[in-house]
């Protein structure tokens, strides 16, 4: 993110759901490492935790006699993190190195882990006097004093959004070349990469090539960072993208993202509940003294803390939010030192399976400073990929695919952050979904031109009852649901995802269900155009 926010021009393109590389093998980092570090595609910090960015970027560079107050303000929020914006020197006023190590003190004294970043980098190749990921290394070489030796306590990110949406093919052979400079430098730091096309990576460059510039470094100490902003407006964008880097074991960080943007609406309630489900860091862009017709964008009405944004209460206050979920990084005292993970949970069981969803049940695990919650993942050989995650010793299934075997195991996390062993693996079989053209839907609506009811009843013409079903349609347009009866209802986007209520769970053979919804709409209510039941479509009726 530039000074005004500036985003890139032109169509922003669909992001592909599927991984493309096998998973990366797992490296430690090099011995010569004393400060943050990945292993298994997890940061670490130097007492060897788990570390999770719950953070915001604070834009130093343009304000610089305000970054005291706010990171004192920022730790008062319970953030464990920053994000600190600073200039190369080719675009605005240069952050020296005397300067760039108060920042770093500043860090420390409010317990807070600093992402250092270039940002004079941001749209390389379409920004007029953006300048390459080269020159930011050069400016890195030239504060090095100031941040070897903090390890424990500073990342170093390359450069902010190192590419516009043209030239970006090199984003790859660039990242590589600074990576590896920085570490013939004496760089033991956590490098962070941001990816292309203004951070938004909707041409999946940086997802596609992100293990061979992990493999570039020498010390397999490189995470990666996504700027979400309209580019990511739905949770299945955000979710696909978040798990091609964790189930390849690629260490990865939102460092960005925002509640709203000149080129679309980001789903931050998605980003923030996948990141939390995933264990992945974020930091909000951005603290305040945003300008450009992006000022929404300010977590802080004029650096007031006091004074906090719809944006700032919801990123500080909101679900999955800051205060909820941030724990103090261990090298300042924030775990206690625990570094003792919790038992093994007991071996799931599985129970009310239907042809989309099941039921996890499992023995508490137990841990000297207490369990705090447990991750569900889908087992896969040695692939895993994360399902969701529970305070409970329970987990509800959804989205299953009808007649297919699935394994399933569960880790336990404690409040220090430290992982549990993997239980013992459980499988089961989805129960049998309808055939291709077995079903029937009829859609009744009741259209007042401002909103409508819509009855719809579920027919199974075939010779087998439908337990457990999903009924998926798209609204014509402009449609929003408000409520709904006999079915749980959820929307994205134009996308209609109907489930059962246990009461309408079974469709008898040759029997129906039925189902409503009332919405609100823009005008032209009308029929959607297809509807599939459990993956099958279905004739209109």
């Amino acid at each position: 993110m530039n000074r005004t926010l500036t985003t890139a021009a032109g169509a922003l393109l669909a992001l592909a759901a599927a991984t493309v590389t096998a998973p990366v093998a797992a490296h430690a980092a090099d011995t010569s490492t004393t400060g943050f570090h990945v292993t298994d595609g997890r940061l670490l910090d130097a007492n060897g935790q788990d570390f999770v960015f719950r953070g915001v970027n604070h834009a130093h560079a343009w304000y610089p006699g305000r970054t005291g107050q706010a990171l004192a303000d920022l730790k008062a929020l319970d953030a464990n993190s920053a994000r600190i914006v600073l200039s190369t020197g080719d675009r605005w006023t240069k952050n020296g190195a005397a300067d760039v190590a108060n920042i770093v003190t500043q860090c420390k004294a409010n317990k807070l882990v600093c992402v250092l970043e270039a940002h004079d980098t941001t749209g390389y190749g379409e920004q007029s006097g953006a300048v390459s990921l080269a020159k930011a290394v050069d400016y890195w070489l030239e504060v090095a004093g100031a941040v070897k030796g903090q390890e424990k306590y500073v990342v170093i990110n390359l450069g902010n959004e190192p590419h516009g949406n043209t030239g970006y093919s090199a984003w790859t052979e660039d990242t590589k070349n600074a990576v590896t400079r920085l570490r013939a430098a004496g760089f033991h730091h956590t490098l962070m990469a941001d990816a292309p096309n203004w951070g938004q990576d909707w041409s999946n460059t940086m997802r596609d090539n992100a293990p061979a510039v992990f493999a570039a470094d020498p010390e397999r100490n490189t995470v990666f960072s996504i700027h979400m902003y309209g580019v990511y407006d739905t949770a299945a964008e955000v979710q696909a993208y978040l798990n091609s880097f964790v189930s390849r074991k690629l260490p990865l960080v939102v460092g960005e993202f925002g509640n709203d943007h000149s080129d679309g609406n980001p789903d931050e309630d998605a980003i923030m509940a996948t990141a939390r489900q995933l264990n992945l860091g974020y930091l909000g862009w951005s603290w305040s003294g945003n300008g450009g017709g992006v000022e929404y964008l300010d977590l802080a009405t004029d650096f007031d803390a006091n004074r906090l944004t719809p944006w700032g209460q919801r990123l500080f206050d909101g679900a999955d939010g800051i205060r909820q979920t941030s724990r103090e990084a261990s090298v300042y005292g924030g775990t206690g030192g625990d570094t003792q993970p919790p038992t093994a949970p007991g071996a799931p069981t599985a129970s009310e399976v239907t042809a989309t969803g099941a039921r996890l049940t499992w023995t508490a695990a137990t841990d000297g400073t207490g369990v705090t919650g447990y991750d569900v993942v889908r087992v896969n050989g040695s692939a895993e990929t994360p399902v969701t995650n529970t305070t409970g010793t329970s987990a509800t299934l959804t989205g299953l695919t009808p007649s297919t075997t699935y394994a399933f195991a569960v880790y336990a996390r404690d409040a220090a952050g430290n992982r549990s062993p993997r239980s013992v693996t459980t499988t089961l079989t989805t129960a049998a979904g309808p055939s291709a053209g077995n079903c029937t839907v009829g859609y009744r609506l009741q259209d007042w031109g401002t909103g409508f009811n819509a009855d719809v009843t579920i027919r199974n013409t075939g010779t087998e009852a439908v337990k457990g079903w999903r009924l998926d349609f798209a609204f014509p347009g402009g449609q929003t649901v408000t409520s709904a009866w006999n079915a749980k209802v959820a929307q994205e986007g134009d996308q209609v995802h109907a489930t059962h209520e246990s009461w309408t769970e079974t469709i008898p053979a040759g029997g129906s269900v039925s189902f409503g919804l009332s919405a609100s709409s823009t005008g032209g209510n009308a029929v959607p155009a297809t509807f599939t039941l459990n993956g099958a479509t279905c004739a209109k009726s």
